[in-house]
C-alpha cells in the first residue's frame, strides 16, 4: 500500500503488507520487511534495511549519511530489526567505513520523538529512549536499558544492559549494566531493581548484584582490587554478577563511579 504521492526508488525492496504514507521518500537499495508502516514525510535513504512489523512515524529520517567530515560516500548501512517503534523526527545515520560500517537497532525498541542516533551506534533490543536523547558516534546500548529525555552520551561510551539513565544526564564514561545513573554529570545510584524485577531476573541475582555494587562502588577500594574481591566471592558464580565484572574489566573510556 503505497500512497500516490510517495516516491519509491525502483531498486528498493518492499515486502508484502508494507504501507508507505503520503510524501514519504524511499531510496535506492532500501529493504523493508513485511507489515512495516512508513508514515507521511518519512525519508529512508539508501542502504537501509528495516525488519518486520516496525512503525515509523512522520518526519523520521533514517539511513542518511553520517555527520562526519571524513565520510566520502562509502557504502555503509543502517540495520533495524523487527517490531521497533520510531516516533516523529527521529534521525538515525548510517555507519562509516572507518567504524562498524553500520548503525544497528535490535528488536522491540521504543524510540521517542527527536532522538538522534549517530553513525556506528549499536542499540540492543527492548531499549526505551525518551525524547531528545542524543547519541554521538560509536555508542553501544545494552538490551532492556532505559535512556531518559535530553540525555547526551559521548562517543564510544557503552551503556550496560538493564541500566536506567535519568533525564538531562551527560554521560562521558561507561555506565555499568544493571545500575541507575543520573545527574548533570552522571553518578550512580544503586542497582536498577525495578527494571530487573520487571523482566523476571531472580531475587538471588538481584541480591548478588547489590552486594557486588557495594564492594565495587561504595567500599572506597580501588577498582581493580574491588573486582578481585568480587571474583573471590561466591556471588561471582551468578551470571549477572559475572557480566557486571567483565563489563568493568573491559571498559575503554572508563567507568562512571
Amino acid at each position: 500500500m503505497i500512497h500516490e504521492t510517495a516516491v519509491v526508488h525502483p531498486a528498493a525492496e518492499l515486502a508484502d503488507g508494507v504501507e508507505v504514507g503520503p510524501y514519504a521518500v524511499i531510496g535506492e537499495k532500501v529493504k523493508i520487511g513485511e507489515g512495516t508502516r512508513i508514515g507521511p514525510h518519512v525519508v529512508i535513504d539508501k542502504w537501509t534495511v528495516i525488519g518486520e512489523g516496525c512503525q515509523i512515524y512522520q518526519y523520521a529520517s533514517l539511513g542518511t549519511p553520517p555527520q562526519h567530515i571524513k565520510y566520502k560516500g562509502e557504502e555503509t548501512y543502517v540495520i533495524i530489526g523487527d517490531n521497533n517503534v520510531i516516533r516523529e523526527f527521529v534521525t538515525i545515520n548510517r555507519g562509516t567505513s572507518f567504524g562498524n560500517g553500520k548503525t544497528v537497532l535490535g528488536d522491540g525498541n521504543f524510540i521517542m520523538a527527536y532522538v538522534h542516533i549517530a553513525h556506528d551506534c549499536i542499540i540492543g533490543s527492548h531499549v526505551i529512549m525518551a525524547s531528545y536523547a542524543i547519541l554521538a558516534g560509536h555508542v553501544e546500548i545494552g538490551d532492556y536499558s532505559v535512556i531518559g529525555g535530553m540525555v547526551a552520551i559521548h562517543q564510544f561510551v557503552k551503556i550496560g544492559k538493564y541500566a536506567f539513565v535519568g533525564g538531562g544526564t551527560a554521560i562521558p564514561k561507561d555506565i555499568p549494566p544493571y545500575v541507575t545513573a543520573s545527574g548533570m554529570r552522571a553518578k550512580l545510584y544503586g542497582i536498577n531493581v525495578i527494571n530487573l524485577e520487571r523482566h523476571n531476573v531472580s531475587q538471588e541475582a538481584i541480591k548478588g548484584l547489590k552486594k557486588a555494587y557495594k564492594i565495587i562502588f561504595r567500599s572506597q577500594i580501588p577498582l581493580k582490587k574491588a573486582l578481585l574481591k568480587v571474583e573471590d566471592d561466591p556471588i561471582c558464580s551468578l551470571a549477572e554478577v559475572r557480566h557486571l565484572v567483565d563489563f568493568l574489566k573491559e571498559t575503554k573510556r572508563g567507568i562512571t563511579r
